[in-house]
This record gives structure tokens, C-alpha cells and sequence, in this order.
């Protein structure tokens, strides 16, 4: 892999790129979609390239469970599991760490979406997950699909992305819980410390580059110490992971402790946050990459973003709506169908609407970063 920063802003710290992997090139910023089980739920690998994806993450938890790493690698990788011909990432399971534990206990996400009580703390020093065991060598699971126990830490986490072969792969990390008392999230950050070394050591694949992860929620002392710690490594580039705050000016925050310490000649990749709403705050913050499910997720939820903002096309009153989903938009969804007919197909419980959506929402999205870009390089961003 090969990354070179081509224009820093003088008005942010947003940076145009390149970065290089031997299946192509990746103009950054960019979206990162999730294909989670080696797909882009909906889409075919053409689909994606058409509409413009240029890299996407795929999940290492879930593809060890099915079909398992074995069959992948000897379908050639997942390049050619998947026919593929772009640049892949694979996630290293660190995130199930957190949404099978306590993300499922409580029903939070990376940002948290309910406020408690002020200063609430929801995990303790000594807390453990119900259906997670966390320990200094790495996470007990419980399979969602068969209920089977298994065992992820470091070394198994970078063998498993070996074989998956994808371009870009993680270190094992534990994705902590939005707040954690500092207690709980000092002892996290030791284990995701110690975790990045073994990585770091268990590493054999050469061809292959890998991506240290950057912890330490909402407490600047520790993110700067996280950043420091994973920058002085020798990783290839870097991950910005964990809980990201309860407003846009925490995520602004976390952004701003962390990046100053990671080496700028190096790619730095958001994990789990890619809203509209958020392109503009993390860019100007310096972020290269970021995944994101959000343009996925919504469509086959009904919900379309728009350059007049987002419509959930399952309401009964675009059933009378003759307009294409967005005028201003050229992807062939919006060139040969209208909404009232994607409507009716939502409502009749059709899949074909969510493919249409799917591939409408990425096209949007990437288009929307692409303008972001054209902005950095014209000096106004």
C-alpha cells in the first residue's frame, strides 16, 4: 500500500490523497461501504463499482463464522470470493467486542443516542458484557448463529484477516461502551495496547497492510495517549475506533486530540461513523477513510437521501408522487423510476426497491464526498 497526501487546506486540516493498494486506487476522502458478509447487502459487486464505491470493509467476526476463513482463502481470497476488483479492508472483530457485550446490554451505539443522567456512568471498572467474556487474552463469544463458544484475540484475529486477504486489515481492539468510567476505559486501553504489539508480531502476510487502532473515549489525557502510544509502532496506518462522544463537538473533540499524534504521512480511517451530516466535521478534522452503514441500512429502511434532504419512500403519499427520487441525481434509478412506483414496491414487501434504493443512496453518498473534494482542492473547504 502506498498513500501520498496531494493538497492539505489551508482553511481545515482536510487533506486530498491517493491511496494505493495493488487492486487499485482510492481518491481520498472517501466512504469506506460495509459489505459486512462479503456484500453490499442487496448489491452485486458490479452494482458497487457503478456506483461508484472505490473500497469497501467487510466483516472478519462474521465471515469466521460463515462461510469461515477456510473457504475463502481457497476460493483465492475474497477478491475472488466476491469478484471484487477493487481495494478491500477487513475489520479485525474488535467491534463485536463492544455491540455483542455491552452495546447489546444496553442499547447504545458508537454515539450514544439517549442522554441519562448527567455524568451517568453505565460501565464500571469491574463490569463484564452478559454474553462476553473480555480478558487480557482476548474475548469469549457466544455465536449468534449456533450458540457455540469461540475464542477471538490478536493472534487468531490476524491469521483469520490473513486468509480473508484483503488489502487493508486491523489490529484487535476492544470497541469500548459510551460512558465508561475512566476507570474501566484506562484498563481497556492497556489490553487494546498490548493486543496492538501481538498484532503487530503475529503479522506474516506481507503483501497485506496493517492498520493500528486508536482508543480511549471521551478522555483527552487518554486518546492522546492512545494516539502516541499505536503512532510510535511502525503501523501502516491507523484507525480512529471506540465510543465517539454524546454531540458532534465530543466526535469534534476526540478528532482533535487523536490526529496531531498519528503520523501525517500515514492514512488515518474513522471507524463506524459516516452520517451526511458528519462528512463535513470529520473531514475538516483530518480523516482520510471512514465505513459507515448508514447509506445501506436506511434504504432498505425505505429512507433515500436527497439534495432536498431524506425521504421515506414507504409513506402512502408518494404513492401520487410521480417525480423521480431526486431530479438533480444521473444514477439509473432516478433516470428510469419514479417514487410512487418504488413506493408501491416498498409497501408490497417487493426486494426489488431495495436494491434500487441501495444503489441510489451509495451513488449519492459518493457523490456527495466527491464534491467535498472538489471543494478541498478548490481552497474552499
Amino acid at each position: 500500500m502506498e498513500f501520498k497526501v496531494l493538497k492539505k487546506s489551508k482553511k481545515s486540516k482536510a487533506r486530498l490523497g491517493i491511496l494505493e493498494t495493488e487492486h487499485g486506487v482510492v481518491e481520498t476522502p472517501a466512504l469506506v461501504p460495509v459489505a459486512t458478509q462479503a456484500a453490499v447487502k442487496t448489491l452485486t459487486s458490479e452494482d458497487a463499482v457503478a456506483a461508484g464505491c472505490q473500497i469497501l470493509i467487510t466483516n472478519t467476526f462474521h465471515l469466521h463464522l460463515k462461510p469461515g476463513e477456510g473457504i475463502v482463502k481457497s476460493a483465492g481470497g475474497l477478491h475472488e470470493f466476491m469478484s471484487w476488483p477493487r481495494s478491500l479492508m477487513t475489520d479485525s472483530g474488535g467491534f463485536q467486542v463492544f455491540s455483542l457485550g455491552f452495546g447489546h446490554d444496553l442499547g447504545v451505539g458508537k454515539k450514544i443516542k439517549f442522554f441519562p443522567k448527567e455524568k451517568e456512568i453505565l460501565v464500571s471498572e469491574h463490569s463484564q458484557p452478559k454474553s462476553v467474556k473480555i480478558t487480557d487474552d482476548g474475548v469469549r463469544f457466544r455465536s449468534p448463529f449456533d450458540g457455540r463458544s469461540l475464542f477471538l484475540g490478536p493472534k487468531e484475529s490476524i491469521k483469520i484477516q490473513e486468509a480473508l486477504g484483503a488489502d487493508i486489515i486491523f489490529a484487535f481492539d476492544e470497541c469500548t461502551a459510551p460512558l465508561s468510567s475512566k476507570e474501566y476505559i484506562k484498563k481497556s486501553l492497556a489490553r487494546t495496547h498490548g493486543w496492538a504489539k501481538i498484532c503487530l508480531e503475529s503479522k506474516k502476510n506481507k503483501k497485506q497492510s496493517l492498520f493500528g487502532i486508536t482508543q480511549g473515549s471521551n478522555f483527552k489525557d487518554l486518546r492522546q495517549e492512545s494516539a502516541k502510544f499505536i503512532n510510535s509502532l511502525g503501523f501502516d496506518g491507523f484507525g480512529i475506533g471506540g465510543d465517539l462522544g454524546t454531540s458532534k463537538k465530543t466526535t469534534r473533540d476526540i478528532l482533535s486530540w487523536t490526529l496531531p499524534h498519528l503520523d501525517e504521512k500515514k492514512p488515518r480511517h474513522l471507524l463506524g461513523i459516516g452520517k451526511l451530516e458528519d462528512m463535513e466535521l470529520i473531514i475538516k478534522s483530518g480523516v482520510d477513510t471512514f465505513d459507515c452503514t448508514v447509506p445501506t441500512h436506511y434504504a432498505r429502511s425505505g429512507v433515500v437521501f436527497t439534495s432536498s434532504g431524506p425521504l421515506n419512500l414507504r409513506q402512502s403519499v408518494f404513492l401520487k408522487d410521480k417525480k423521480p427520487i431526486d431530479a438533480n441525481c444521473p444514477c439509473f434509478v432516478c433516470e428510469k423510476y419514479a417514487r410512487n412506483y418504488i413506493s408501491h414496491m416498498l409497501r408490497a414487501k417487493e426486494i426489488t426497491p431495495l436494491r434500487l434504493l441501495t444503489f441510489h443512496n451509495l451513488f449519492y453518498f459518493n457523490g456527495f464526498i466527491r464534491k467535498i473534494r472538489l471543494k478541498i482542492k478548490n481552497g474552499t473547504l
